[in-house]
């Protein structure tokens, strides 16, 4: 599997996962799932990491699935390796940090629900357009947003799925600060490398005491959005949407019921 996309560092017993495919403006394939699944796991079972970092690069967080690799390898079972990175990082019982610049889109943003603390930079645009290509919200997003933002917000950003600002992101509480681009990482790493000198355990419990009421639910809500999210990348909504981007023109839903 290729790993030079995921980049990886302990120091200070923070372990830091980097997103380095920035010609690809962090577009997240198959592969990459796989990595950071495993080096995850790794870092939950290492007792020298007390806290995970996820960050991307200076002017870009993630812009989602790359949508070539993820057609011609869709997700088709629940052991699919996006739903193993899913799982896996829903269940991290250590605090989970995220740095983001840049766009931050689908996945991109979903995965930060699933982080204890986030901090954006303020040229950081967050987008949900899962229902823009046809398909539905994924990774237990339409239970974990309407929970955080109440649902007519939740709704409004999922069902046009239009950009929002690190800003509207810190009015919704979506993320902890909204810092200047080149601060982002930095003031990051400085509130791991803090929570890295706290107590473990007690970190630890906080988390799961902090997460008990929801970590089933939101097992559940992945593999149940997987459900529709897999069969609607087959139908022909989804086609003529992932199709039209492809070609770079606007798709056309009007004969659609």
């Amino acid at each position: 599997m290729t790993t030079e996309h995921i980049l990886t560092d302990l120091s200070d017993r923070v372990f830091t996962l980097r997103l380095n495919r920035p010609d690809k403006k962090n577009a997240l394939t198959q592969a990459m799932y796989v990595r950071m699944a495993e080096v995850l796991a790794q870092a939950e079972a290492d007792p020298e990491v007390r806290v995970i970092l996820i960050t991307g690069a200076a002017d870009c967080f993630s812009s989602g699935n790359d949508l070539q690799d993820f057609l011609k390898l869709p997700p088709a079972s629940p052991d699919a390796p996006v739903l193993r990175f899913m799982r896996t990082l829903a269940q991290i019982q250590k605090p989970v940090i995220a740095a983001v610049n840049g766009p931050a889109v689908g996945v991109g943003t979903t995965l930060l629900f699933h982080a204890d603390l986030a901090y954006a930079g303020e040229s950081t645009r967050f987008a949900l357009p899962f229902v823009n290509i046809g398909i539905c919200p994924e990774y237990a997003s339409t239970l974990l947003l309407p929970r955080m933002i109440g649902h007519v917000q939740a709704a409004e950003l999922m069902m046009f799925g239009e950009p929002f600002t690190a800003a509207k992101a810190l009015d919704a509480r979506l993320i902890n600060a909204v810092l200047p681009n080149d601060e982002v990482e930095a003031h990051a790493r400085s509130r791991a490398v803090r929570l890295a000198q706290q107590p473990p355990n007690a970190l630890r419990v906080t988390k799961r005491l902090l997460k008990h009421w929801t970590t089933e639910k939101v097992l559940e809500a992945i593999d149940h959005e997987a459900d529709f999210f897999m069969a609607m990348l087959k139908q022909d909504e989804a086609r003529e949407a992932i199709g039209a981007f492809m070609e770079k023109r606007k798709p056309d839903f009007s004969r659609f019921r």
